[in-house]
């Protein structure tokens, strides 16, 4: 089995996301799977009818693999990135994610309207408009308030504003020094202050799931912003709404945050199609997250040589399996 991972970094820089590649490489060579890093600039676009078994990379056709992991933020996944990414949907390549799920969820707002339409969970939430109208936001809204940047990863650009003056301070100062930026306002879900669960979903799947806690007086509780993680079973509603987040969003590989609602329930915070996992398997014992990723894979690969597609566990299914047992 060969594996494509498409990354645009170095490989061996000194951030998490590098990583994370390396224990990719890693694993896959101990599994016996040949696995390579390309940066999507490597690639040269033909479209043509002539050549459906290869592509361009540095200039020289290269033979297909049989799965792409693209790994490059959702941030950093611009046109060029999708562009390789539908490159090789088209040329019949299994990819994990593909283009169309990237684009949805790297988009904040889009994603909550895909999910406020299948009737999920989420925190009610306004797409900034300058200039802002305060009165409205803290009718809708009420403070304090989350603002986030509408395409930040990692706990980067979001904020909150605890009263009314501090938000109108910051927006003041975004008026004036960047007006163009895209913001989203959403409700503030007080019982999940500076704690949210994040679920590793693979192929309809919950392989794992951590607790995140936020540095005492912290709001994000992002293990890349110092937050602590610890292994935590979060129940079958939570599995369920995990699970059908990745369905309506078509997420092969996720991670799905969710934020502890009242009553003990649970709504959707963010969907991520490049989740990193160093902090869950610190959390989770055992838990190998690319011996996961590439043994989905072999299943994948074998059932194709079958002569059929493996099938996408469905909420449907699994709830009909429990309910036989």
């Amino acid at each position: 089995m060969e594996v494509w991972i498409l990354f645009n970094e170095e490989i061996e820089a000194a951030t998490g996301e590098a990583l994370e590649i390396r224990r990719f490489l890693a694993e896959g060579r101990d599994m016996g799977i040949n696995v390579k890093v390309f940066h999507p600039e490597q690639f040269d676009l033909l479209v043509t009818a002539d050549d459906k078994e290869s592509i361009l990379i540095d200039g020289k056709l290269m033979p297909l693999p049989d799965f792409v992991l693209p790994r490059m933020g959702s941030v950093d996944a611009g046109y060029f990135s999708l562009a390789v990414v539908r490159q090789f949907e088209r040329l019949g390549v299994h990819v994990y994610n593909d283009s169309a799920c990237i684009e949805l969820v790297a988009d904040k707002l889009h994603t909550h309207q895909a999910l406020i339409q299948a009737d999920l969970p989420t925190p009610t939430t306004m797409l900034a408009k300058f200039p802002i109208n305060v009165d409205l936001v803290e009718e809708k809204l009420g403070f304090p308030v989350v603002v986030k940047t509408l395409l930040g990863v990692n706990g980067t650009g979001v904020f909150l504003m605890d009263n009314r003056q501090a938000f109108e301070d910051l927006m003041g100062l975004i008026a004036e020094t960047n007006p163009n930026i895209q913001l989203i306002f959403q409700k503030f879900i007080s019982m999940s202050k500076g704690r949210d669960l994040r679920l590793f979903v693979l192929n309809g799947r919950v392989i794992a799931c951590m607790e995140r806690r936020a540095r005492e007086g912290g709001f994000k509780a992002n293990y890349s912003q110092g937050g602590s993680v610890l292994e935590i079973d979060p129940g079958q509603d939570a599995r369920d709404l995990a699970i059908k987040t990745a369905e309506i969003l078509n997420i092969q590989l996720a991670g799905i945050d969710l934020l502890y609602d009242k009553d003990g329930g649970f709504t959707v915070c963010e969907a991520n199609t490049f989740p990193g996992f160093k902090g869950l398997e610190q959390a989770c014992e055992g838990l190998n997250v690319p011996r996961e990723v590439f043994g989905d894979m072999q299943k994948q690969l074998e059932a194709r040589k079958n002569g059929h597609a493996a099938p996408v566990a469905k909420l449907e299914d699994i709830r009909a399996a429990k309910s036989a047992e």
